[in-house]
């Protein structure tokens, strides 16, 4: 089981400092502006909550930003590391989307979604980013051993060479296709 509560803490915080003068700025996931990464972490977070909490898959988040968008999205992002604080979340596992994995894996990967997404829109909109080691080595741990053989081998982009003694979260990056030093 893996703490999600600092990357979404952080993630929030990012969120809450996020203008909409920036919405359409571009991101480092170079298919998504600002607006469509918050809408893709709303779904996320929202769909991955559910999932943790075995409600019926289509319960995520909106398909536009609208006005609150700031504590909508927040809320969605608490609601996901809540849901995944509960250690009958990560047992078992669960079909969605024509996949069925084991809920561990499941968490580990809403969990990375946060944790990259959040670099990417920190990084987007000029704001600081920064986790915790042990959140940092839980997330390399996963994407070192997951994304060389995603079962969607264009979720992450090609792998950017970066040192093994380089801080660990520019080896997360690495490993999922962003280049650190942006």
């Amino acid at each position: 089981m893996i703490d999600m509560t600092p990357a979404c803490d952080r993630m929030i915080d990012v969120l809450a400092g996020v203008s909409d003068d920036r919405l359409d700025d571009a991101t480092p996931c170079t298919e998504y502006t600002v607006r469509d990464l918050i809408l893709h972490v709303d779904t996320v977070s929202a769909g991955f909550a559910g999932l943790a909490r075995e409600e019926p898959p289509g319960s995520g988040g909106a398909t536009g930003l609208g006005d609150g968008w700031h504590k909508r999205v927040a809320e969605h992002v608490r609601a996901l590391g809540e849901a995944w604080a509960d250690p009958a979340a990560w047992e078992g596992e669960t079909e969605t989307g024509g996949t069925t994995l084991p809920n561990e894996l499941w968490g580990k990967i809403a969990f990375t979604e946060i944790v990259v997404h959040g670099w990417d829109l920190a990084t987007a909109t000029g704001r600081p980013f920064a986790l915790p080691d042990d959140t940092l080595r839980a997330c390399l741990d996963h994407v070192a051993d997951f994304v060389p053989k995603a079962p969607v081998p264009t979720l992450w982009g090609p792998a950017v060479p970066v040192p093994d003694d380089a801080p660990l979260l520019h080896r997360v990056l690495g490993v999922t296709g962003r280049d650190p030093r942006r």
